[in-house]
């Protein structure tokens, strides 16, 4: 991330209709995401996280991000999230993005396998995963509230690295 992320960010974390993925639960202000982007915790081994920027290369247009989370050294595994801004959809930036996503974590970071978590409704999401060589490996019941008394189950799905 660039501290020119910090515009993008602020208008992405703060869209509500995302919160229920993200596990916000409260705007963040531009000095928090300030202070985010420009924090030296950029060390997935120190942070346990890792957040990169989704830009088209030949427009330096960025589109999207790219979260690494619980990244576990030990069993060799990181949960994968992306997130693709509504007006870059449907050309191919995700799975272009997950394909790079499994390279850096099976060839740098070693890791065994990458897991993601899918509302269970969101069959777009479901289908690129698949697409990318993540299968569905459980569902979880009720596993996201998305709100007063609603929840939605969510697809558990892993790629795992057989090299």
């Amino acid at each position: 991330m660039e501290p020119s992320d910090t515009e993008v960010l602020y208008e992405w974390e703060n869209d509500r209709t995302l919160w229920a993925v993200s596990y916000s639960q409260m705007p963040f202000s531009k000095a928090v995401l300030d202070e985010f982007v420009n924090s030296l915790h950029q060390d997935i081994y120190t942070a346990r996280q890792l957040r990169l920027m989704v830009t088209i290369a030949a427009t330096k247009q960025t589109i999207g991000t790219l979260d690494w989370f619980e990244f576990d050294p030990q069993h060799q595994r990181a949960g994968l999230g992306i997130y693709i801004h509504a007006q870059y959809r449907r050309n191919g930036y995700a799975t272009e993005t997950i394909q790079l996503a499994k390279e850096y974590a099976f060839l740098n970071l070693l890791l065994k396998q990458i897991y993601v978590h899918v509302g269970a409704d969101n069959t777009a999401s479901l289908a690129v995963f698949e697409k990318c060589g993540f299968e569905k490996a459980g569902l979880k019941k009720a596993w996201n509230r998305t709100g007063l008394g609603k929840y939605e189950d969510v697809w558990f799905l892993q790629c795992l690295n057989e090299g």
